[in-house]
């Protein structure tokens, strides 16, 4: 019999401030939650795009005490600080062994600004004088080592790198070895930072949102008029593990986890998305006939659509074919509020499963009618008995999560 996997406690720390009540109400007004980038540099160019979904309140010290924090990166402190979160939501802050607890965390960009200054060492300074400390931050897996030495997380350690499709990778990867007992407790999900050069080169790549057209610089998923996404920094963890072994020590049950599949789209490049649809949708459709009840048990997609020209005519394709000749259910895109990268769907999708309110997002205005998807066109409650997340990643990677309201 199937071990079922139980998601337990929520940590999130974001643009909309810590913890999942900001998160809400953020959600609920259906606003971006942007600031103005810092220009001052000169890497940006002319007309560009200026703001980006930041943490704006930067002080962990609750969850990482200023010893500690004086080694590691903010990417670091924000994952620890958001596992510690989640701990305490389910309720095992302190408890059990370290050797059976295990690490899955995605990030896109990894620790920018202590890279930045490694490479500024080494380049003006020459390598003589590049800090040790700088390297072992700069790394990809530097979040989730400190993550681990700081809760005494021995067990497996895993880093994902998949951009898009990263968080929904690690939640996967997390459930299935807590499902067959690798682990008896995960701490998974996804964390990043933005700096300025960060910023200015997404911007150059013309990935970001911009005022364009008399029209202020916003993200709009499956807008006809979107130009790009707004780049979000932050972390979201969650916690997961067996859903009996919760049960027995009376933890709060957020969600179980369903179905998780992943795939790849061959027409991708390896800077953006592809036209690969049918095989996506292939994928996809076979996947949601193993949900107990089908498609028609998903009352909400929390899309991973943001803004972007081609990803989001991608997802919206995907999703119509894996839907076919029956209707979509509402369509929630909360990386129009929070932006891409930093977890951005994770926690909106156990909010969703809860009943809080999303939407409707501002930047949309004109439908796409060769996306043909729209955006929930109003703020309402959306009792879940389940909601389908979806990451399609440029480069090609795809990966789907279903979370279930746990009876």
């Amino acid at each position: 019999m199937r071990a079922e996997v139980a998601v337990t406690g929520l940590g999130t720390i974001g643009p909309c401030g810590h913890g999942r009540e900001a998160l809400a109400t953020a959600l609920a007004a259906g606003k971006p939650v942007a600031a103005e980038v810092d220009r001052s540099a000169g890497l940006h160019r002319e007309g560009g795009a200026r703001l980006a979904a930041l943490v704006v309140e930067r002080d962990v010290s609750r969850w990482v005490p200023p010893a500690a924090a004086r080694r590691m990166s903010f990417p670091s402190k924000l994952a620890v600080a958001a596992a510690r979160m989640a701990l305490a939501d389910a309720g095992v802050a302190g408890e059990g062994d370290g050797a059976c607890v295990g690490v899955y965390l995605a990030t896109t960009f990894g620790s920018v600004l202590f890279t930045e200054k490694l490479l500024r060492q080494i380049l003006l300074e020459g390598a003589e004088a590049a800090q040790p400390f700088y390297f072992s931050e700069c790394v990809a897996n530097a979040a989730a080592a400190q993550l681990a030495i700081a809760l005494g997380a021995r067990g497996p350690n895993v880093t994902i790198t998949q951009r898009e499709a990263g968080p929904l990778l690690a939640v996967a990867s997390a459930a299935r070895a807590v499902r067959e007992g690798r682990v008896e407790r995960a701490l998974a999900g996804a964390v990043e930072e933005i700096t300025p050069l960060l910023h200015a080169l997404l911007d150059r790549f013309d990935a970001l949102a911009r005022p364009q057209g008399g029209l202020p610089e916003m993200p709009r998923p499956f807008d006809r008029r979107r130009n790009g996404f707004l780049a979000g920094e932050g972390a979201t963890v969650l916690v997961l593990e067996r859903e009996d072994a919760a049960r027995a020590r009376g933890a709060r049950l957020l969600a179980r986890v369903g179905w998780s599949g992943a795939g790849f789209d061959a027409t991708a490049s390896v800077t953006d998305w592809g036209v690969g649809e049918a095989p996506l949708a292939a994928g996809l459709r076979a996947g949601l006939e193993r949900v107990p009840g089908g498609a028609a048990s998903i009352a909400a997609v929390v899309s991973g659509a943001s803004g972007s020209r081609r990803g989001d005519l991608l997802e919206a394709r995907v999703l119509r074919a894996a839907w076919g000749e029956s209707p979509l259910p509402p369509v929630l895109t909360p990386k129009a509020i929070v932006g891409e990268y930093g977890g951005g769907i994770l926690a909106p999708a156990l909010l969703a499963l809860e009943g809080a309110p999303c939407g409707p997002v501002q930047g949309f205005a004109e439908p796409d009618t060769e996306a043909g998807v729209q955006p929930a066109s109003s703020a309402r409650s959306v009792p879940a008995s389940g909601v389908l997340l979806t990451g399609l990643a440029s480069g090609g990677a795809a990966a789907w999560l279903v979370l279930e309201r746990a009876p």
